[in-house]
Protein backbone atom coordinates (compact mmCIF):
# COMPACT_ATOMS: atom_id res chain seq x y z
CA UNK A 1 0.00 0.00 0.00
CA UNK A 2 1.45 3.02 -0.82
CA UNK A 3 0.15 5.11 2.03
CA UNK A 4 1.99 3.08 4.09
CA UNK A 5 5.12 4.06 2.95
CA UNK A 6 4.05 8.10 2.09
CA UNK A 7 3.15 8.04 5.77
CA UNK A 8 6.36 6.62 6.86
CA UNK A 9 8.59 9.97 5.07
CA UNK A 10 5.91 12.18 6.92
CA UNK A 11 6.91 10.56 9.93
CA UNK A 12 10.72 10.69 9.14
CA UNK A 13 10.05 14.28 8.25
CA UNK A 14 8.54 15.36 11.11
CA UNK A 15 10.89 13.56 13.47
CA UNK A 16 13.72 15.77 11.46
CA UNK A 17 11.63 18.86 12.23
CA UNK A 18 11.52 18.65 15.54
CA UNK A 19 15.59 17.99 15.58
CA UNK A 20 15.94 21.03 14.01
CA UNK A 21 13.57 23.09 16.83
CA UNK A 22 15.31 21.25 19.75
CA UNK A 23 18.38 22.96 18.89
CA UNK A 24 16.75 26.08 18.40
CA UNK A 25 15.53 25.85 22.14
CA UNK A 26 18.88 24.28 23.47
CA UNK A 27 20.76 27.21 21.98
CA UNK A 28 17.93 29.92 23.18
CA UNK A 29 20.89 31.37 25.26
CA UNK A 30 23.49 31.17 23.05
CA UNK A 31 24.98 34.08 22.33
CA UNK A 32 25.42 35.30 18.91
CA UNK A 33 23.39 31.87 17.90
CA UNK A 34 21.30 31.83 14.38
CA UNK A 35 18.21 29.45 14.53
CA UNK A 36 17.74 26.98 11.63
CA UNK A 37 14.44 25.95 10.07
CA UNK A 38 14.03 22.36 8.00
CA UNK A 39 12.69 22.86 4.42
CA UNK A 40 10.91 20.19 2.88
CA UNK A 41 10.10 18.61 -0.68
CA UNK A 42 7.57 16.10 -2.13
CA UNK A 43 8.68 13.06 -3.65
CA UNK A 44 8.29 11.62 -7.14
CA UNK A 45 4.79 10.45 -8.56
CA UNK A 46 3.12 7.71 -9.90
CA UNK A 47 1.86 8.82 -12.38
CA UNK A 48 -1.48 6.88 -13.57
CA UNK A 49 -3.10 9.03 -16.06
CA UNK A 50 -1.19 11.65 -18.12
CA UNK A 51 -2.82 15.06 -17.56
CA UNK A 52 -3.96 16.04 -21.00
CA UNK A 53 -3.86 11.94 -22.22
CA UNK A 54 -6.82 11.47 -24.67
CA UNK A 55 -10.24 10.29 -23.21
CA UNK A 56 -12.02 9.99 -26.00
CA UNK A 57 -11.89 10.64 -29.74
CA UNK A 58 -12.33 15.08 -29.16
CA UNK A 59 -11.47 15.12 -25.40
CA UNK A 60 -8.25 15.07 -22.91
CA UNK A 61 -7.88 14.54 -19.37
CA UNK A 62 -7.95 18.02 -17.90
CA UNK A 63 -5.64 16.74 -14.59
CA UNK A 64 -4.75 13.48 -15.15
CA UNK A 65 -3.92 11.01 -12.10
CA UNK A 66 -0.48 11.85 -10.31
CA UNK A 67 -0.32 10.02 -6.67
CA UNK A 68 2.48 11.65 -4.49
CA UNK A 69 4.95 9.22 -2.80
CA UNK A 70 5.86 11.24 0.33
CA UNK A 71 7.95 14.31 1.63
CA UNK A 72 11.77 14.57 2.00
CA UNK A 73 14.67 16.83 3.44
CA UNK A 74 15.40 19.63 1.39
CA UNK A 75 17.57 21.51 3.26
CA UNK A 76 18.09 23.03 6.75
CA UNK A 77 18.43 26.92 6.19
CA UNK A 78 20.33 28.59 8.85
CA UNK A 79 18.08 32.40 9.41
CA UNK A 80 20.86 35.17 10.15
CA UNK A 81 18.10 37.52 11.25
CA UNK A 82 19.68 39.97 13.84
CA UNK A 83 18.97 38.75 17.94
CA UNK A 84 18.72 41.30 20.79
CA UNK A 85 21.29 43.72 21.73
CA UNK A 86 21.40 43.69 25.56
CA UNK A 87 24.01 45.78 27.91
CA UNK A 88 26.58 43.83 29.81
CA UNK A 89 29.48 46.16 31.26
CA UNK A 90 32.35 44.14 30.01
CA UNK A 91 35.03 45.47 28.68
CA UNK A 92 35.71 43.08 25.72
CA UNK A 93 32.43 41.99 24.79
CA UNK A 94 31.26 43.54 21.84
CA UNK A 95 28.14 43.32 19.21
CA UNK A 96 27.69 43.60 15.44
CA UNK A 97 25.07 45.59 14.72
CA UNK A 98 23.90 45.11 11.47
CA UNK A 99 25.89 42.67 8.76
CA UNK A 100 29.22 41.12 9.15
CA UNK A 101 31.10 38.90 11.33
CA UNK A 102 34.29 38.67 13.60
CA UNK A 103 37.63 36.11 12.16
CA UNK A 104 38.37 33.74 14.33
CA UNK A 105 42.10 31.58 14.01
CA UNK A 106 41.70 28.41 14.55
CA UNK A 107 43.91 26.00 15.78
CA UNK A 108 44.93 24.68 12.85
CA UNK A 109 45.49 28.21 11.49
CA UNK A 110 42.48 28.13 9.22
CA UNK A 111 39.78 31.14 9.68
CA UNK A 112 36.71 30.91 11.62
CA UNK A 113 33.84 33.31 11.30
CA UNK A 114 31.51 33.90 14.64
CA UNK A 115 28.79 36.62 15.73
CA UNK A 116 29.34 35.96 19.25
CA UNK A 117 31.26 39.08 20.02
CA UNK A 118 32.05 37.53 24.36
CA UNK A 119 35.62 38.28 23.93
CA UNK A 120 38.34 36.85 26.51
CA UNK A 121 42.21 38.25 27.44
CA UNK A 122 44.81 35.12 27.62
CA UNK A 123 48.17 35.24 29.28
CA UNK A 124 49.65 37.00 26.71
CA UNK A 125 46.63 39.29 26.81
CA UNK A 126 45.95 38.41 23.10
CA UNK A 127 42.32 39.17 22.46
CA UNK A 128 40.23 35.84 21.88
CA UNK A 129 37.66 33.85 22.37
CA UNK A 130 36.03 31.49 25.25
CA UNK A 131 37.90 28.73 23.42
CA UNK A 132 41.53 30.82 23.16
CA UNK A 133 41.21 31.10 19.81
CA UNK A 134 42.79 34.86 18.97
CA UNK A 135 40.69 37.24 17.15
CA UNK A 136 41.91 37.96 13.63
CA UNK A 137 44.01 40.85 13.00
CA UNK A 138 45.48 39.93 16.64
CA UNK A 139 44.89 42.89 18.86
CA UNK A 140 47.16 42.54 22.23
CA UNK A 141 46.15 44.62 25.58
CA UNK A 142 49.17 45.17 27.90
CA UNK A 143 48.81 43.98 31.60
CA UNK A 144 48.90 48.15 32.59
CA UNK A 145 45.88 48.48 30.35
CA UNK A 146 42.72 50.42 31.72
CA UNK A 147 39.54 52.10 30.49
CA UNK A 148 39.10 49.74 27.32
CA UNK A 149 37.41 51.17 24.63
CA UNK A 150 36.03 49.93 20.89
CA UNK A 151 35.22 52.47 18.61
CA UNK A 152 31.65 51.84 16.37
CA UNK A 153 34.41 51.31 13.40
CA UNK A 154 36.65 48.70 15.61
CA UNK A 155 39.36 50.68 16.78
CA UNK A 156 40.47 49.52 19.95
CA UNK A 157 42.20 51.99 22.59
CA UNK A 158 42.82 51.94 26.20
CA UNK A 159 44.97 54.34 28.45
CA UNK A 160 48.30 52.13 29.48
CA UNK A 161 49.78 52.79 33.16
CA UNK A 162 49.80 56.02 34.74
CA UNK A 163 49.33 58.04 31.26
CA UNK A 164 46.44 60.51 30.52
CA UNK A 165 45.41 59.75 27.14
CA UNK A 166 44.41 56.41 25.43
CA UNK A 167 46.55 54.47 23.34
CA UNK A 168 45.18 52.56 20.04
CA UNK A 169 45.73 48.94 20.37
CA UNK A 170 44.58 47.72 17.05
CA UNK A 171 41.82 47.50 14.81
CA UNK A 172 39.14 45.39 14.82
CA UNK A 173 37.73 43.89 11.06
CA UNK A 174 34.33 42.26 9.79
CA UNK A 175 34.00 40.04 7.42
CA UNK A 176 30.86 39.73 5.09
CA UNK A 177 29.61 36.84 2.50
CA UNK A 178 27.07 36.84 -0.22
CA UNK A 179 25.15 34.17 1.11
CA UNK A 180 25.48 33.81 4.86
CA UNK A 181 22.78 31.08 4.97
CA UNK A 182 25.68 29.07 2.95
CA UNK A 183 28.09 28.88 5.67
CA UNK A 184 29.43 25.26 7.83
CA UNK A 185 28.58 25.47 11.20
CA UNK A 186 31.14 23.75 13.29
CA UNK A 187 29.97 24.68 17.09
CA UNK A 188 31.78 26.52 19.14
CA UNK A 189 29.32 29.79 17.29
CA UNK A 190 31.88 29.54 14.81
CA UNK A 191 30.96 29.15 11.02
CA UNK A 192 33.73 27.89 7.72
CA UNK A 193 33.57 29.57 4.30
CA UNK A 194 32.17 27.21 1.65
CA UNK A 195 32.04 27.19 -2.39
CA UNK A 196 27.85 28.16 -0.93
CA UNK A 197 28.75 30.67 1.08
CA UNK A 198 31.00 32.38 -1.16
CA UNK A 199 34.86 33.95 -0.29
CA UNK A 200 34.85 36.74 2.63
CA UNK A 201 34.98 40.62 2.36
CA UNK A 202 36.94 42.26 4.43
CA UNK A 203 36.11 45.86 5.44
CA UNK A 204 36.18 48.40 8.37
CA UNK A 205 32.58 48.75 10.55
CA UNK A 206 30.27 51.23 9.77
CA UNK A 207 31.73 51.47 6.12
CA UNK A 208 30.29 50.22 2.70
CA UNK A 209 27.45 48.21 4.09
CA UNK A 210 29.30 46.59 7.28
CA UNK A 211 27.69 46.84 10.50
CA UNK A 212 29.09 48.93 13.65
CA UNK A 213 30.41 47.63 16.78
CA UNK A 214 28.53 48.09 20.52
CA UNK A 215 31.02 47.98 22.65
CA UNK A 216 30.00 46.69 26.23
CA UNK A 217 27.15 44.68 24.62
CA UNK A 218 26.48 41.63 23.33
CA UNK A 219 23.87 40.07 20.82
CA UNK A 220 21.83 37.70 22.29
CA UNK A 221 20.19 34.11 19.93
CA UNK A 222 17.56 34.90 17.56
CA UNK A 223 15.20 32.05 18.57
CA UNK A 224 11.67 32.91 19.21
CA UNK A 225 10.66 30.74 22.06
CA UNK A 226 7.42 30.88 21.74
CA UNK A 227 7.50 31.17 17.86
CA UNK A 228 9.40 27.20 18.30
CA UNK A 229 6.93 26.44 20.83
CA UNK A 230 4.02 26.55 18.17
CA UNK A 231 6.20 24.84 15.67
CA UNK A 232 7.14 22.12 17.78
CA UNK A 233 3.23 21.65 18.63
CA UNK A 234 2.63 21.29 14.71
CA UNK A 235 5.36 18.51 14.01
CA UNK A 236 4.37 16.76 17.13
CA UNK A 237 0.48 16.75 15.44
CA UNK A 238 1.99 16.13 12.05
CA UNK A 239 3.67 13.28 13.62
CA UNK A 240 0.53 11.90 14.92
CA UNK A 241 -1.30 11.85 12.00
CA UNK A 242 1.39 10.14 10.20
CA UNK A 243 1.57 7.62 12.27
CA UNK A 244 -2.34 7.42 12.09
CA UNK A 245 -1.96 6.89 8.81
CA UNK A 246 0.49 3.89 8.97
CA UNK A 247 -2.35 2.34 11.57
CA UNK A 248 -4.97 2.75 8.89
CA UNK A 249 -2.89 1.34 6.10
CA UNK A 250 -2.49 -1.50 8.31
CA UNK A 251 -6.03 -2.35 9.59
CA UNK A 252 -7.04 -1.86 5.98
CA UNK A 253 -4.77 -4.74 4.83
CA UNK A 254 -5.72 -6.90 8.29
CA UNK A 255 -9.21 -6.83 6.82
CA UNK A 256 -7.83 -7.39 3.14
CA UNK A 257 -6.28 -10.62 4.43
CA UNK A 258 -9.09 -11.84 6.39
CA UNK A 259 -11.00 -11.23 3.72
CA UNK A 260 -8.91 -14.44 1.69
Amino acid sequence: MRSLWTSTTGMSAQNLNLDVIANNLANVSTTGFKKSRADFQDLIYQVVKVPGSPTSADTRSPTGIQVGLGVRPGAVTKIFTEGDIVQTGNDLDVAIEGDGFFQIELPDGNLAYTRAGAFKRDGDGRVTTSDGYPLIPEITIPENARQITISETGVVSAILGDDTESTELGTIDLVTFVNNAGLLSIGRNLYRETEASGTPTIGTPGTDGYGTLLHQYLENSNVNMVEEMSNMITTQRAFEINSKVVSTSDEMMQTTTNMV
